[in-house]
């Protein structure tokens, strides 16, 4: 029985690759994991409970689980909410909200790949993606800026690193690796839609189709690296 699963199902990515995922027959089952479930939710897709800000929860989630994984994809992420936005300045930092964004983009990621990498399939290809963002590239940063969600995505794209690592001990047909969206028209984006050309902001039902696309073309070669929507790998 081959099972795919969406963490974060009620995010606009998250819902958008749910869809996908149900609508693309490869899969005998999709599964929806979010915190509650979606009010859009189709029949044939099945609901998982899920707190990533909560390790019991997620533990709790995968012991649920009872067919091997051959797609899980986490689709989680935070860059403003009512506790503040991104950073501007030093002077902007606060220990509390940087410890949000880091339990929020970091650690609850962390939790899923120890729990639901040992699902995925031991004697066939199989795939584990977090969504990630090209700010998380400290290579890449000439903007500055944006300190804790910039920070909190770079720890997360080590954690993939460090996950492929393991993980081709064990299912060496395994692809582990963090995914750039691009920038997408959801709430995460919408204060900072203004400069983006209409081409470049993209439907979430886009973003999906192609992150899928590209999670498809990849090899166990592949593992432990970023890649964009567009296939072109990101540099750390």
């Amino acid at each position: 029985m081959t099972t795919a699963l969406i963490i974060g199902a009620n995010g606009g990515i998250g819902a958008a690759l749910v869809a996908a995922l149900a609508t693309s027959g490869r899969y005998a089952r999709v599964i929806a994991a979010a915190r509650r479930e979606p009010d859009t939710l189709s029949p044939s897709v099945d609901y998982l409970p899920i707190d990533l800000a909560d390790p019991a929860s997620i533990e709790a989630a995968a012991v649920r689980i009872d067919t091997p994984l051959a797609r899980v994809i986490v689709a989680t992420g935070i860059l403003h909410d009512d506790t503040g936005g991104p950073e501007r300045r030093l002077g902007d930092l606060d220990a509390e909200r940087l410890a949000h964004l880091f339990a929020v983009n970091t650690i609850g990621p962390a939790l899923a790949l120890k729990h639901f990498a040992p699902l995925l399939a031991k004697d066939a290809p199989s795939a584990i993606a977090c969504i990630s963002a090209r700010v998380g590239s400290i290579s890449d940063n000439r903007l500055g800026g944006w300190y804790g969600y910039r920070a909190s995505k770079a720890a997360l794209n080590q954690i993939v690193r460090t996950a492929a690592i393991e993980l081709a001990r064990t299912r060496p047909q395994a692809v582990c690796v963090a995914l750039h969206p691009g920038t997408v028209d959801t709430g995460l984006s919408k204060p900072f839609q203004r400069g983006v050309a209409a081409e470049k902001l993209f439907t979430p039902a886009f973003s999906a189709e192609r992150l899928l696309a590209v999670l498809d073309g990849l090899t166990p070669a592949h593992s432990g690296r970023i890649f964009a929507w567009d296939g072109a790998e990101i540099a750390p």
